[in-house]
Formats: structure tokens, sequence, C-alpha cells
């Protein structure tokens, strides 16, 4: 089964390293980086790099898609040869995922309209701009669409697709191999769990990035 993980300028790693860790752990799966063009693309914060395997014309019938989130990706949201590629794969593969933000790229290429999903929970209306219903979940399954919500959600929903394509035992072998049983030291992972002040620091962040990335795209 090929996985097709898609990488564009200012992705954010864990939403791609999550997911390929926990796919990757199972016998069969092949995995492949696609960008534009292939070569090396750097992460949201310019600190890493990962190297696209293959150019979107190179890979045109993955079993499995996944699209990250990002800073990046705002200036992609009206990028049409993107879009069509995620169309394109959209057809014929089995599952179409995304994690974070990626999910707006999803909408953005039409595969969400009326739809629910998730992102990041600063980004949901924009989701809802772009046609789909934000919902606050960690995971929604609509169809053969997943949608994952922040960052570190890409590995539940991971698991998830393990589960359903695979069976819960080997689910399980795969958690416990990446020996994920999460026991955060802090239980401010969401903004209905975080105090105030914090939701308004990380928001204000947030929205800094968004202009710092309108800036440097105009």
């Amino acid at each position: 089964m090929q996985v097709a993980y898609l990488l564009y300028d200012r992705f954010t790693a864990l939403d791609i390293t999550g997911p390929h860790d926990v796919l990757n752990s199972v016998p069969g799966n092949e995995s492949i980086f696609v960008a534009e063009q292939a070569g090396p693309i750097r992460n949201e914060s310019d600190t890493l790099s990962l190297v696209a395997d293959a150019s979107l014309d190179e890979v045109t019938s993955p079993d499995i898609v996944v699209v990250p989130g990002g800073y990046g990706n705002r200036m992609l949201l009206e990028h049409e040869p993107l879009h069509d590629w995620i169309r394109g794969v959209h057809r014929t593969s089995t599952w179409t995922t995304s994690v974070c933000t990626g999910s707006l790229l999803l909408a953005a290429a039409g595969l969400l309209d009326g739809a629910p999903a998730t992102t990041h929970w600063l980004a949901r209306d924009v989701l809802g701009e772009l046609g789909a219903k934000p919902v606050p979940e960690r995971i929604v399954e609509h169809g053969k669409i997943v949608t994952a919500a922040g960052v570190s959600s890409g590995i539940d929903m991971a698991l998830h697709l393990v589960k359903t394509i695979n069976g819960e035992q080997v689910a399980q072998a795969v958690q416990l191999g990446i020996e994920y049983d999460p026991e955060p030291p802090v239980d401010a992972g969401s903004p209905e769990k975080a105090p105030p002040e914090i939701v308004e620091l990380v928001k204000a962040a947030f929205e800094a990035r968004e202009a710092e990335g309108a800036q440097a795209a105009g």
C-alpha cells in the first residue's frame, strides 16, 4: 500500500513524521514523500528539511494521501496545480487524510464542501470559510476522508487508519512499538482545558505568524 506524504515550503514537521512513524510500522506499506518538485523542503520554522522523493507528476495513484498543516499552506489556498493533484489522487485513493491545517488544502481543493472536518482550533473559522463544517473533534471520518486536529493528533489519525485497515491487534502492536502512551506533564492540550491567559497568548502568537506569512507572500 503506497502512502504519499505531501510536502510544501513551511510545513509542520510533526504533522508528517507522526503519521509516518505509525503507518511505516505496518509491513507492506510503502512511504513516498512528494512535492511540486523533488528535493529538500524546509519546515515552517526553517530548522529542518525533509526530502521529497518525487514530484507531483510522478505520484498519481497512492492508496493513502497525508496532507500536513503548516503556515506555508496559506499561500497555497488558491494554488490550482496543487489542488488539481489533490483532487486527482483523491479520485483513486483508498484514504485521503489531513493533519492540522492540512484540511484547509483539502477544503480549498473542493473535497470538503458541506462536509464535517476538523483542523487546528485556531483555524476552524478559515476551514468554515472554505466550505467545510468545522467540528471540535480530534479525528473526523467522512467517507474516505479523515481529518485530524492539531499537530499531535496525526498520530491518533494514523493509528485510527491502521485499526480500520489492519485490525485492532495490529494497531495495538504499532502503538506499543512506538510506545505511544501519553502522560503530559501539563493539561493544556485544548482551548477548553488551557487557562484563558494561555489561550490568548497562543492566539496572539498564531495571528502574528499569520500576518508575517501574509506579508512574505505579498
